[in-house]
């Protein structure tokens, strides 16, 4: 064993749970994709980029840089983590080719990837997802195109227009799922928060001033252009996502960013058969956690949004609170301190939970949206797998997600079934009878696509050991 902790994920919640574990006495390890630290909510630019606008999230994230920096932690980014097993036997490759790193305890704060429920004409270029939109806003101070339409549902919406504002970029329009009724029965939860229900109103108001037009009850009806994206069309949708009585808009546009809220990126947990339970709040199927965040396998533990969707606050001090315990049951912290300690950390995720569920809940996967699937869509875009031929293998037999896989090839192609998975399933549960029956994709190595020759490194034949041949 080369650390006593390992953990995946550098965001929100696998940073401060690396610092918690190393600060109790742990030797921790922590692995990100990325090549810098922060996630997806504090993602730092590229390298020598300056003059990006200065923002709460870049401060917040440049603090947790350098504090892990002055940490013991051994932080290892650039790192493609393909495969977890043993107890814990983490594979992944970096930047000087495939390297192992073993622990005893294992956190898995792997953050949660955008959803997209299809559309006609979704696939053309031009059309991206809104998470992406904030990784060239954040990352690369470029706007995603010369005139953009931002749709779907949740707090991405206006902070994507608003950061595509503050780079000099023209918004044509707002598209929101979500009804204004919406946001007024979710604003006392929103309020419990006033500092980043203040940033969303700030938002609101740099979104007034460039008279950007909304549409409050709106979803986009199909993406149109020859080669690539020239307009949408939207229509008006009730609070259940079903298309409504009401005209047809169309707006001409060069690009397009769309989200229907985010899917724990629960793959960890799933390869290593911790028990996992569908809670449409949280995004999907989660992992079953107490309240310190250990899954049902020993010394397994989950944090942040892949453990389920709580946003940036609960997965700060969910994270605290899982390396705290990750570092008691390595026995460094005893019982007593660690009581001490957790407790306010439960008190103030206790707190931040209603602005939580409320935002949750606006971002929660609307099952008639996924119903009103025309059937020559495509579904799984990997693999060109449209939602007829999803009903058709249903006809045909299957009867879970994993037969859905071997009918259709659903969730084979590169992105392994992150952006198909949760409405293949919705799609599988209105015809089967619920999410659980429907089940979710077998977790399998490799967790993200590998260059073969990358794994297997230089040889030659020669290097290839031949036995003797057997005696006669």
């Amino acid at each position: 064993m080369t650390h006593d902790l390992i953990v995946l994920g550098a965001g929100p919640a696998g940073a401060n749970a690396a610092l918690a574990a190393a600060q109790a006495g742990l030797k921790v390890a922590l692995l990100d994709e990325q090549d810098g630290a922060g996630g997806q909510v504090w993602r730092q630019p590229l390298p020598g980029l300056t003059g990006l606008p200065v923002s709460a999230e870049a401060r917040s994230g440049d603090a947790l840089r350098a504090e892990i920096s002055a940490s013991s932690v051994d932080l290892r980014l650039s790192r493609r983590i393909w495969s977890v097993g043993g107890r814990f036997r983490v594979d992944a490759l970096g930047p000087q080719g495939n390297e192992t790193v073993e622990a005893p305890s294992l956190i898995a704060a792997t953050g949660a990837h955008e959803r997209v429920v299809p559309f006609p004409g979704w696939t053309l270029p031009g059309v991206i997802g809104l998470a992406a939109a904030t990784v060239l806003i954040k990352s690369q101070g470029v706007t995603p195109g010369r005139k953009v339409v931002v749709a779907g549902c949740g707090p991405l919406l206006v902070a994507v227009a608003a950061g595509i504002l503050k780079l000099g970029g023209d918004v044509a329009g707002i598209v929101d799922l979500a009804g204004r009724r919406d946001w007024l029965a979710a604003l006392p939860s929103l309020a419990t928060q006033p500092e980043l229900l203040g940033r969303g109103l700030g938002w609101a108001v740099k979104i007034g001033a460039g008279r950007v037009p909304v549409y409050f009850g709106h979803a986009v009806k199909a993406a149109q252009g020859e080669h690539a994206l020239e307009r949408i069309v939207i229509a008006p949708v009730g609070r259940d996502g079903a298309y409504a009585s009401g005209p047809d808009i169309t707006l001409e546009t060069d690009a397009l960013c769309i989200g229907h809220g985010l899917v724990p990126g629960a793959e960890v947990t799933k390869l290593l058969r911790a028990e996992h339970r569908f809670d449409r709040l949280r995004g999907g199927f989660v992992p079953v956690l107490d309240a310190y965040g250990r899954t049902t396998v020993e010394r397994l533990l989950a944090c942040g949004d892949g453990a389920g969707l709580r946003g940036a606050i609960i997965a700060e001090q969910a994270g605290r609170l899982a390396g705290l315990a990750a570092a008691h049951d390595a026995g460094v912290v005893p019982a007593d301190r660690f009581a001490q300690i957790a407790d306010p950390i439960l008190a103030a995720i206790s707190r931040a939970r209603p602005f939580s569920d409320a935002m949750a809940g606006i971002m929660a996967l609307r099952p008639a949206q996924v119903a009103a699937i025309a059937p020559e869509t495509v579904v799984c875009r990997c693999e060109d797998v449209t939602r007829g031929e999803i009903d058709a293998a249903h006809e045909a037999g299957a009867h879970d997600l994993n037969q859905l896989k071997h009918f259709t090839r659903c969730g084979m192609g590169p992105c392994q079934g992150r952006m198909c998975g949760d409405v293949a399933a919705e799609l599988l549960a209105s015809k089967v009878g619920s999410r659980e029956q429907a089940g979710y994709w077998t977790g399998r190595p490799p967790l993200r696509p590998v260059p073969f020759d990358a794994l297997m490194g230089a040889f030659d034949y020669s290097d290839i050991p031949i036995p003797e041949p057997a005696p006669l």
